[in-house]
């Protein structure tokens, strides 16, 4: 239907003697887009900085692998959103996770079990709960198996400690 009136309206203009017009040329460059994406958040980190800040974090989870990390987030990605103030999407957004009441991001539609659950997230709870959601946390909403190698957990968690820190 548009490329219907969009062809007429041309036939239109070509029968009264006028030449459609190009759209005007702009001298503003184009405003990128804000960086929103886990790998783009990488790029702007120096190694400096993500091998200090892993460093600073408590054991297993300073020896972790950073770059393994994101990887194994790429699973979580389709779900869950990590920067600051991004949208939720299936999941919830995760920024500022370490730290937060267990079904606390608002806006958010919750499962009764998570609404019912009463712990605040640190590392071993999510170690837990990436184990296995529907172990941890039956009746819960999120439909993912778990990451069952605990090296792949311990470099995502560690991943998710870097990308979601609040004081970033």
């Amino acid at each position: 239907m548009r490329r219907l009136l969009t062809a007429t309206a041309l036939l239109a203009l070509a029968a009264c003697g006028q030449q459609p017009s190009a759209p005007a040329p702009t001298t503003e460059a184009p405003t990128p887009a804000p960086a929103t994406t886990a790998a783009a958040t990488t790029e702007q980190r120096s190694a400096e900085d993500i091998a200090e800040a892993l460093a600073s974090l408590p054991a297993p989870y300073n020896a972790a692998d950073y770059e393994a990390g994101r990887r194994v987030f790429a699973q979580c990605r389709s779900c869950h959103t990590i920067e600051a103030g991004g949208p939720n999407r299936v999941g919830p957004n995760l920024h500022g996770l370490f730290g937060r009441d267990i079904g606390s991001v608002a806006g958010f539609n919750y499962s009764q079990a998570v609404q019912d659950a009463n712990f605040t997230w640190d590392a071993s709870h999510l170690n837990d709960w990436l184990s296995n959601p529907q172990t941890f946390l039956p009746g819960n909403r999120m439909a993912f198996a778990g990451v069952r190698d605990e090296t792949q957990r311990r470099d995502l968690i560690a991943y998710l400690k870097v990308e979601t820190s609040a004081d970033e």
